[in-house]
């Protein structure tokens, strides 16, 4: 609903969340599906794990992303000495009233940018979890809700292991997507020092402005999630994660939670294509990123060099597609 309670029209609020795809390529070039996945997993409530060695602007498409969507979004650079305390905050003594009140930490912002996630221990990893599921911080027995929308998107580098902690199971589980962010294609990294050669910088992000409200992204959530879905439908995401449990090479499949991710990630996707249903190929082409991150693999497969995805597209063409 708009201020004066006029619904908002559902083809404006699609192309509203088209044009922060626009918005957001005036500063990153060569990262499209990367800003498809932060969008998808926005309309569907959820949560992002970037993946990518340095240099690959991930943090650049994060803060571009949050310009574009006009909401506000705090950074949260990740060390060993972090304490839980320090991201979602803390209780302090006031000297004047005699009490302690709450100081709010950086988590109560839309975007939660939490760089280089792995460099801080499962402590202070854990302390995400409430905010992640929940929506919600509890200090001193009292709940504070999040603001709303509300939206981690956190970093890590795949090559650096001195000096870094592997993310708990139950903390990769709350990511919605795992996205891998690569090297640009050659002409994309030509516009990309074009751009630099012509006065850009990351820093300032001066060309993009915000073309959606908060309201409006809640609306695009609420039209998002009611997307239907047929049975056969919701009977092939089932197909698809006892599938994975029975793999040769997985030691764990994807959970009923991972299923539950996959289709609201599909609702999001069938919505940002204008279908009124969710199909299998809505299905199948949020899967990877939806479960890349939620396999355990054997050990022996790993020393094999099989890969979380290689299983999963092994799993999408042996499973039979409802027609």
């Amino acid at each position: 609903m708009t201020d004066d309670n006029r619904p908002i029209d559902d083809a404006a609020l699609r192309q509203a969340m088209h044009r922060v795809r626009t918005e957001v390529d005036k500063a990153v070039v060569g990262q499209a599906g990367t800003v498809t996945g932060l969008l998808v997993s926005l309309l569907a409530r959820g949560h992002v794990l970037l993946e990518g060695v340095p240099g690959v602007a991930k943090t650049l498409v994060v803060r571009s992303f949050a310009r574009a969507l006009g909401l506000d979004t705090k950074r949260v650079q990740f060390t060993p000495d972090l304490m839980p305390g320090d991201v979602t905050g803390s209780l302090v003594y006031d000297a004047r009233t005699g009490e302690f009140d709450f100081r709010a930490g950086p988590v109560f912002t839309h975007i939660l940018l939490a760089d280089e996630i792995n460099r801080t221990p499962p402590k202070t990893q854990a302390a995400l979890l409430e905010a992640m599921e929940e929506r919600q911080v509890s200090a001193d027995g009292v709940s504070r809700t999040l603001p709303d929308p509300f939206l981690v998107a956190a970093t890590q580098n795949p090559i650096e292991h001195e000096g870094t902690y592997s993310l708990p199971e139950a903390q990769l589980d709350r990511f919605l997507m795992k996205l891998v962010v690569g090297m640009p294609e050659r002409d994309a990294e030509v516009s990309v020092l074009r751009r630099h050669a012509q006065g850009f910088s990351p820093r300032e992000l001066t060309g993009v402005e915000a073309v959606v409200s908060a309201e409006e992204i809640r609306a695009a959530q609420h039209a998002a999630a009611a997307v239907e879905v047929t049975d056969d439908v919701l009977g092939y995401v089932v197909d698809l994660a006892r599938a994975t449990r029975q793999s040769p090479s997985v030691e764990l499949g994807a959970s009923p939670r991972a299923s539950t991710g996959l289709l609201a990630a599909a609702k999001a996707w069938a919505w940002l294509n204008a279908s009124t249903a969710v199909t299998p190929d809505h299905v199948q082409t949020m899967l990877v990123p939806v479960w890349r991150h939620r396999l355990q693999l054997r050990p022996d497969a790993q020393m094999e060099g099989v890969s979380a995805d290689a299983v999963l597209t092994s799993v999408v063409q042996q499973t039979r597609v409802p027609i």
